[in-house]
């Protein structure tokens, strides 16, 4: 057996390697556990903080919506302190423990929100001063104004962050787009409610209907909104106007992109879908193109439609300012409201020039052409812009042969033709009935917004229970059509009615694939477009039997009228919605989430899809005639 010094230093060698080894396999084992520790706490932590941004923002709306003592007062803000001091732990947890991707994924603006956080937490560390250095900052530190508005900035945006991981869960998006949707409608149900939010006291019943309404972007209402809520109530139906015509994801995903930047590829992607836009490096332009856009249109709708508002109105400075962006946001959203007795028929608009009633068709057009289409503009105006650079610069530059995609030829195409069949119908069948005793400009003006208006926006400026039948027939055929595909408005969209008549002409001339402008069209798109045509008709079928059960001593002509315009969001009415009964009136709210969501959506989005066997099957023809 080997001995003497060497074998003694080998045997030591080992010694030392076997320790060195196994403290570095139980580092390793700790800094796993360790690793593992602090996920799972940071997991922790932040639901407790998306839990605590719902209950901020559940307390803020309690305290602005409400009278309170000031006991109850010192209560409420007791809660947002509790919520503060977690939403510090979470900043500064995530600094300290998560420091390499905070730093990573954090943008500008987050960082802004989190010192806002830290600095909230002054008055706990330091008791305010007698004598400040500078009055306005102490009065804005220690002021419950700033605490609030911080926290609820922090809320907001935390709730946005939390849309993109649900995204990056590879969550259905039609069960994601339903399901914030339906947030945002009992939010607003319950804020709706609130005493500084109304006039006088609502039912639960007429407030969700009201909210759906609202975010389904259709007009129905059960109440008089000038009558029933207050500035307050305006502001939160105009959010939620606003929210339902951008759409939920949209709105919440451009937040979360714009303050985070480690967004998944997957919620990247379902996010280019939602903006159309062509690459994943045009995403942020695009959805500040799509929102800045929203916001100008807005805006210049308002400033028209300020000085288009007729003097006789009597209407001050702010009322007019108040009832403009009002009107403005209501008609690009397509959504129908007013605030003002009577909506667009008020008699002191109609006794006015007109003109305000050709600017809010312009601006119902601009929001029911549909986003897809203004992209499509932007990429065709800067294309012409380089084109012109290059000729400047002398360089040649090669522009693609089709600038605008079959999409927005149809759009543009059909929507043109059906306001002009509409206007001139409307026109010849109503001259001496409603249109009569007007000027030959008035006559016009009314045609072309009442042949608009039932596209989507719900607009009336003369009663449609006073229509003929056959324009009645016309403009619930208008209404069952709606606007563009990705817009505000509702309806089967145009694209899919294009898409029909194609094939149908197809078919006719005995083609095999319908075609346009030397572009043939997808199967996938026909099949989808006939597959929208017979759910909304089955859809329709199915309300109208179930609002006609509910309602037996109720005209059947205003019920299906009130039931096409709730399902495909419209708005207009035959002045059936204020009679309704409570059960009606929440069949048909669920008619007007399900016609902003989608019929097709919703189905795809609740039905498990199984294998798709029908390719392996032979194929046989089926006698059709």
């Amino acid at each position: 057996m080997p001995s003497g010094p060497r074998h003694r230093f080998s045997s030591l060698k080992k010694r030392t390697l076997y320790r060195v080894r196994l403290w570095q396999y139980a580092f390793g084992r700790f800094r796993l556990h360790f690793a593992a520790v602090i996920r799972g706490i940071s997991s922790a932590i932040g639901v407790v903080a998306a839990v605590s941004s719902l209950l901020c923002i559940v307390d803020l709306l309690l305290l602005v919506g409400f009278d309170h003592n000031p006991s109850d007062r010192e209560l409420l803000y007791g809660g947002l302190r509790f919520v503060q001091a977690v939403f510090a732990v979470n900043v500064v947890y995530n600094l300290v423990f998560n420091t390499r991707s905070t730093l990573r994924d954090t943008r500008w603006l987050k960082w802004v929100v989190d010192c806002g956080v830290l600095i909230s937490l002054l008055p706990w560390l330091y008791p305010r001063p007698e004598n400040p250095w500078v009055h306005w900052l102490d009065a804005l530190l220690y002021s419950h104004v700033f605490l609030s508005a911080v926290l609820a900035a922090y809320s907001a945006v935390s709730l946005c962050f939390l849309t993109v991981r649900l995204m990056g869960t590879r969550t259905n998006p039609s069960l994601l787009l339903s399901a914030s949707f339906l947030f945002f409608i009992l939010i607003g149900s319950l804020v709706l409610m609130l005493p500084k939010c109304t006039l006088v006291p609502i039912s639960y019943v007429d407030s969700l209907f009201v909210s759906t309404s609202a975010v389904c972007i259709t007009g129905l209402t059960p109440v008089d909104i000038s009558a029933t809520f207050t500035p307050l109530g305006l502001l939160v139906l105009s959010l939620l106007i606003q929210i339902g015509g951008l759409g939920v994801l949209t709105f919440t995903s451009f937040f979360a992109l714009f303050f985070s930047g480690g967004p998944s590829i997957y919620s990247q992607l379902m996010l280019r879908d939602m903006v159309y836009s062509r690459s994943l490096n045009a995403l942020i332009p695009t959805l500040l193109y799509v929102l800045g856009f929203t916001l100008a249109i807005e805006a210049a709708g308002a400033v028209a439609i300020y000085f288009s508002v007729p003097d006789a109105m009597g209407m001050d400075v702010d009322e007019r300012m108040v009832f403009s962006a009002f009107l403005s946001l209501s008609s690009f959203c397509n959504a129908g409201f007013t605030n003002i007795p009577d909506g667009m028929s008020n008699p002191l608009l109609m006794g006015g020039d007109q003109s305000i009633y050709v600017v809010v068709s312009a601006i119902v057009l601009a929001g029911a052409i549909g986003f897809p289409i203004l992209v499509n503009f932007k990429d065709a105006l800067k294309l012409k812009m380089r084109r012109l650079w290059a000729r400047v610069r002398g360089r040649r530059f090669v522009c693609p042969v089709h600038v605008y995609d079959l999409n927005t030829k149809l759009v543009l195409a059909t929507t043109f033709v059906l306001l002009a069949v509409g206007a001139g119908g409307f026109f010849v069948l109503e001259y001496d009935n409603t249109l009569r005793g007007m000027s030959l400009w008035e006559k016009c003006a009314q045609s072309i917004f009442n042949a608009l208006t039932p596209r989507s926006a719900g607009f009336a400026s003369v009663s449609p229970a006073a229509f003929l039948p056959a324009t009645l027939l016309l403009v619930m055929f208008q209404m069952w059509v709606g606007g563009a595909s990705q817009s505000m408005a509702g309806g089967i969209k145009v694209n899919t009615l294009a898409v029909v008549v194609l094939n149908l002409r197809s078919v006719v001339y005995g083609h095999r694939g319908a075609s346009a402008w030397h572009r043939g069209l997808a199967v996938p798109s026909v099949r989808r477009a006939h597959a929208v045509v017979a759910l909304s008709i089955a859809a329709y079928a199915v309300y109208a039997f179930v609002i006609l059960l509910l309602e037996p001593g109720m005209g059947a002509r205003a019920l299906l009228f009130e039931t096409l315009s709730a399902l495909f969001t419209v708005g207009s009415s035959l002045g059936a919605t204020e009679h309704l009964c409570d059960a009606s009136k929440v069949v048909l709210s669920t008619a007007m989430f399900v016609g902003r969501v989608g019929i097709l959506s919703l189905l795809m989005g609740v039905v498990r899809a199984p294998k798709d066997p029908s390719e392996h099957f032979p194929k046989e023809s089926v006698i059709i005639n």
